[in-house]
């Protein structure tokens, strides 16, 4: 593989407005119910007496999450029919519709939910980074339609280079499958061991 594709996410300054789902959304006409890219909010916290008075523990952050790209997709080795494929060039995972049996094994291997299936066509579909964008030389829409510009997407070496950023952060799953991720993490969300 020549390079790795991946996303950024500058957590630490998504206010949460969901405009990057909506786009996503909107360009693939998805389904109600299917979203590629997905804004999951975490909050909790609350105050507490101290000796001084009440304490603010109160928190709340996003997650903007859609496929991952991993270097190592579990989603591509439980297809069964070679639909849900790895490219060499960029190590974007994509499907191949026509191969696509809805089986949804997919669907059930991928820690991140990406995967999405559609009982009205009976294939799976995902994000594929907007390939048709990525050809001519754009940037795919979530990354643009973010109005606080919180997103970006390129090779995975230069993101890291950006930002010595983490690829978990609490409330995501285990990173298994090896993510092409570079997340800014709010305060609130680093991990105890990052």
């Amino acid at each position: 593989m020549s390079k790795q594709m991946g996303f950024y996410f500058r957590q630490d300054r998504c206010i949460g407005c969901l405009t990057c789902q909506i786009a996503c959304k909107d360009k693939n006409d998805l389904a109600v119910g299917q979203n590629f890219r997905k804004v999951q909010e975490f909050a909790g916290g609350g105050y507490r007496q101290t000796g001084s008075g009440l304490k603010n523990d109160v928190y709340a952050y996003w997650l903007s999450m859609s496929c991952n790209h991993c270097a190592e997709p579990a989603c591509v080795k439980q297809c069964p029919t070679g639909a849900m494929q790895k490219r060499s060039d960029d190590g974007i995972v994509c499907i191949e519709p026509t191969k696509c049996i809805g089986c949804r094994q997919c669907v059930t291997a991928c820690p991140y939910g990406a995967p999405q299936f559609n009982p009205q066509t009976g294939k799976t579909g995902k994000c594929d980074m907007c390939q048709d964008l990525l050809a001519k030389g754009e940037k795919p829409v979530c990354v643009t339609g973010c109005p606080v510009r919180v997103l970006d997407c390129g090779d995975l070496d230069e993101l890291k280079k950006k930002d010595q950023g983490v690829d978990q952060i609490k409330g995501m799953p285990e990173p298994k499958t090896k993510p092409s991720l570079v997340i800014t993490p709010h305060r609130s969300a680093v991990m105890k061991n990052s």
